[in-house]
Parts: C-alpha cells; sequence; structure tokens
C-alpha cells in the first residue's frame, strides 16, 4: 500500500523551509487515503500524537510527539519522495506548533479517530445517485450486524454513521469498504471511527433507521439532534442533476439486485412507503395520464387517483418504496403547468381498486418492466432537453416540431439514428415547457407510431 521511491534530485515537494514545528502539514491527500495510510508514512519517525484530516482541502496535519522526530521526518523527506496508494504527498512544517481539539475536522482528535469503535463515520464522495439508508444497509451488513444508521449532511458532503454490534464488524467493514464504490464508477466510500459510543434514533425513516427497534414512528416533526453529528440534512444533497450522460455510471449490479428485491429484513417497511400525494396540480390542465407520463419516469405505476375533494391533488401509487423514493426527490418543486409540484409520501400504503382510481398494473407503457439498470441510470430531475424515441424512420425534424412545439419556445432540435431506430432531442426554453411537452405528449401518436419521451441529461445538442 505504502511506496516510497527516491527520486533523481532533491525536490521542493517536502518543504523544510518554515520555522520547524511538532506539526506536519500534509498536501495531496486524496480521498482513497485513509489516516492508517499516513501515520505508516511519519511512525517510523516518532510517535504521531494527533491527526487532522482536512478532507475538502486534500490535506491534513500530523502532531508528532516531539520537535525532533518532526524535524528528522522532514529531513529525510526532502531527499524521498513519499508516495501513498499510487499517489505523491508533500509535506512540511505547518504555520501551527500545537494542534487543538477544536481544529480536528469532526470536533476530535486524533487519538480518538484511529481507535477503533463499533461506530463508523462515512462520508460519500462523487455522489452521482441517491444514497438511502436502505442502500447504506445492504453495503454494510456483509461485515456484521447493523444496529443503527443515521444519515446527514456536512460541507464535506452527504454522510452517515453506522453503529455495528461489535467492534470487530466496524474493522471488518472498514477494511474491506474504505475507499471503494457503492456504485461503479462514483459514490465513493471515505470512513473513518467515530467517537460516539452509542446512536440516538428517533425515527425509522429515510434518514435514520434502528434495526433493533422496528417500532419507531416514521415521523420527522422534530429532527434529530445529538451531540457528535448535526441534525440530518437533505437527503440527496450532493445529487448533481445536471450530470451530463457520460459523467452517470452504471448502477453496481449486485445493489441494484437487493434494492430492487428488498432482500432485507425491513423490506416489509420499506414495501409499505409506495403511494405518494401530489398537490398543487393544476385542475384544468391535469389528469391521471399525464400524471402517469411524469411519474413513470421514476419507476413502475400500479394505481393513479386524483381526489374528489381535493381536485388539485393525487395519490399515486408505485410498484416499490425505492421507486417513491426516487420519484419524491426528484419532482418535489418541479414545475408543471405554472404550478410547483408539492410530492410527499402519503398515509395510505397503497389506493384501493375504485372505478375513480385509474389502474396501470399491466400497462405497456411501464417503463421498468425490462432494463431495470438502465431505467434507473436515465433517472434525473425535469430537464430542458427531451428525447424522443420510436419515431417512424421518415419523419421529419419540421413534424416533430408541429408536435411539441405548443407546449414552448423550442430552442434547438437533433434527428439522429441509433441502433437503426429514429431518435431526436428537442431543447425547450426552461424545464417546465420541456415537462409540459412531455406529459402532454408522451405515449401519443406521430405519423402512426406511438412515440415515447424522456427527459435528457445532455445539456447541449
Amino acid at each position: 500500500m505504502l511506496q516510497i521511491s527516491l527520486p533523481l534530485k532533491p525536490s521542493r515537494k517536502c518543504g523544510s523551509m518554515a520555522e520547524p514545528s511538532k506539526v506536519i502539514h500534509i498536501r495531496n491527500v486524496g480521498h482513497e487515503i485513509a489516516e492508517a495510510d499516513l501515520l505508516q508514512l511519519l511512525q517510523p519517525f516518532g510517535n504521531v500524537s494527533k491527526i487532522v484530516m482536512l478532507r475538502a482541502k486534500n490535506q491534513a496535519l500530523l502532531q508528532m510527539q516531539d520537535l525532533h522526530n518532526s524535524v528528522s521526518a522532514l529531513q529525510y523527506y526532502s531527499t524521498v519522495q513519499p508516495s501513498v496508494r499510487g499517489r505523491n504527498v508533500y509535506m512540511q512544517f505547518s504555520s501551527h506548533q500545537e494542534l487543538t481539539t477544536d481544529q480536528s475536522s469532526h470536533g476530535r482528535n486524533s487519538d480518538q479517530e484511529s481507535e477503533p469503535n463499533r461506530i463508523l463515520l462515512v462520508t460519500i464522495h462523487h455522489m452521482l445517485y441517491p444514497i438511502t439508508v436502505e442502500v447504506l444497509h445492504q453495503v454494510f451488513k456483509a461485515y456484521g450486524y447493523v444496529e443503527k444508521i443515521v444519515t446527514f449532511q456536512k460541507s464535506a458532503g452527504f454522510q452517515a454513521l453506522i453503529q455495528y454490534q461489535s467492534i470487530q464488524e466496524a474493522v471488518e467493514a472498514f477494511g474491506a469498504l474504505h475507499g471503494r464504490n457503492i456504485y461503479d464508477g462514483c459514490c465513493q466510500l471515505d470512513i473513518q471511527y467515530s467517537n460516539l459510543s452509542e446512536l440516538q434514533v428517533h425515527y425509522n425513516n429515510d434518514r435514520s433507521r434502528d434495526f433493533t427497534n422496528p417500532s419507531l414512528p416514521t415521523e420527522q416533526r422534530p429532527r434529530v439532534s445529538q451531540q457528535g453529528y448535526p441534525d440530518p440534512g437533505g437527503l440527496y444533497a450532493f445529487q448533481q442533476p445536471g450530470a451530463s450522460y457520460a459523467q452517470v455510471s452504471v448502477f453496481c449490479d449486485s445493489v441494484i439486485h437487493c434494492i430492487w428485491w428488498n432482500f432485507t429484513p425491513w423490506g416489509d417497511w420499506y414495501q409499505r412507503r409506495c403511494t405518494l400525494i401530489v398537490s398543487n396540480l393544476n385542475t384544468d390542465k391535469i389528469n391521471e395520464d399525464k400524471i402517469f407520463n411524469l411519474f413513470s419516469l421514476y419507476g413502475n405505476i400500479v394505481r393513479i387517483k386524483i381526489l374528489r375533494n381535493k381536485p388539485d391533488h393525487a395519490l399515486v401509487e408505485m410498484a416499490d418504496g425505492f421507486q417513491a423514493e426516487l420519484a419524491v426527490h426528484y419532482l418535489k418543486g418541479a414545475m408543471l403547468f405554472a404550478k410547483k409540484l408539492e410530492v410527499n409520501y402519503s398515509k395510505y400504503p397503497n389506493i384501493t381498486s375504485a372505478p375513480d382510481a385509474h389502474d396501470y398494473t399491466t400497462s405497456s407503457l411501464n417503463r421498468f418492466n425490462s432494463n431495470v439498470i438502465k431505467n434507473y441510470r436515465h433517472c434525473c430531475s425535469p430537464t430542458k432537453m427531451i428525447h424522443i424515441s420510436a419515431l417512424p424512420q421518415e419523419i421529419s425534424e419540421d413534424a416533430i416540431l408541429n408536435h411539441v412545439s405548443e407546449h414552448g419556445s423550442v430552442v434547438n432540435t437533433k434527428l439522429f439514428e441509433m441502433n437503426g431506430k429514429r431518435q431526436a432531442l428537442v431543447q425547450f426554453e426552461s424545464k417546465e415547457e420541456a415537462t409540459e411537452a412531455l406529459v402532454s405528449k408522451h405515449a401519443t401518436s406521430l405519423e402512426g407510431n406511438m412515440i415515447r419521451i424522456s427527459f435528457s441529461q445532455m445539456q447541449i445538442i
């Protein structure tokens, strides 16, 4: 893991020009580098008494037990290039003569951070896909019994505290998962030991879970606030709806399999969160099929019911809890027909079959019956760009424009062929116009073909 290579000549990488200090400043510390890796660099020169990881700056501060140790280390590394996990790091004396506890990035000194504990602090980097409590449980339960999970948002990114039943299980998970990706090419795990002795969980919901106490309520009215970590923040704070298609990697098959089939002790609980309440609908322009066209982008639709006594409200039942969670995340606050949509979980577990409830269980327009992984990859918030497929082979751009231009100002179009099939991209002036075109024209007939429309993550044509 630690590689030391001799440079051809002394370099400025490990400077010693500053006033000598017990504190050594290390730069170019990548997210894949753990505290233990840095300790290997300096422990041959003496005891390291404190360590501070400055993750946001890719830097670290390590305090040696005495000045002689730090001077010896910098003298050595002025002629030998230190490299950790294949990455060159650069050292110099810090302007700090001592590290204090409150200088720690997590408010703890390094003795506490480095000491194994059954509670892990996990930071997710490059988070292109939603990370839920359910996903974290699937990943971490392979190394022992996970008792509790709490997620929250800090400046370092989306974070979670994960409590195992024993220290041994946490150590095994740390060794196996630190620096690994949850999904292919993204959602990298940066793991440290927490100094907390016990997590306090008051609600079993999408931000926190006590697997030892399934009777906890799901309401989130007063947010959890306990010493040692902040209130839970936005669940998807680092999702990037503007990411280009090339930036978005395919989901890891094994994790998708676990999510899709809910192979967890919490499968029943998760399945109960399938029904959403959508409010602030434009009653003059909305109907069940238009709601279907929008929400089916994030999962299969079971039933939709517009409420008779509240016609600007509708219930939408998704096929499973994960798909419902995607819809809440991506559509909450979206603009449709000059109205800002409110999308939340309903208190009802499902929609009862009735004449006023539209049933879509057998609809061929449900998008998640095949190519599930591909469909999840394409989930995103509404964009200005729509993608149209299943077009007639002889279709023209003018015909496409005539079909969708009533819904807004079209900025650009592109007609192309992929795998022998005609497709098109249409860019509108606003996201709202593109959303209106999608809900109104998806599954409509264009020159004899039933076209399919989805949002595109392309930024320009």
